[in-house]
């Protein structure tokens, strides 16, 4: 059996500001974070809408998690840029 793979996905919330996040399952993860099951900063910051997902080049969560981390140090001005991007390059 083959590992899934990760993704990483934005999240914008209600209040503007943009939530960063990896999963092996973008869908039913953006579903918990609309039922208010997913992270607990979207629970208080509700999302609007999901900006996009990429999928890591790699099986591993590693890879994808140091991408995630590089991307929450951006202020969210920065990160709304990643977003774009996302749809033609891999981690």
């Amino acid at each position: 059996m083959l590992p899934q793979p990760w993704y990483l996905y934005l999240i914008e919330c209600a209040d503007g500001s943009i939530y960063t996040g990896i999963t092996v399952d973008v869908e039913a993860r953006y579903t918990a974070h609309l039922n208010g099951a997913g992270a607990r900063y979207t629970r208080s910051h509700p999302p609007a809408r999901l900006l996009g997902s990429v999928k890591g080049r790699v099986s591993g969560q590693a890879t994808v998690a140091n991408r995630e981390t590089a991307i929450r140090r951006q202020p969210d001005a920065l990160r709304s840029f990643a977003v774009e991007p996302m749809a033609v390059r891999r981690i």
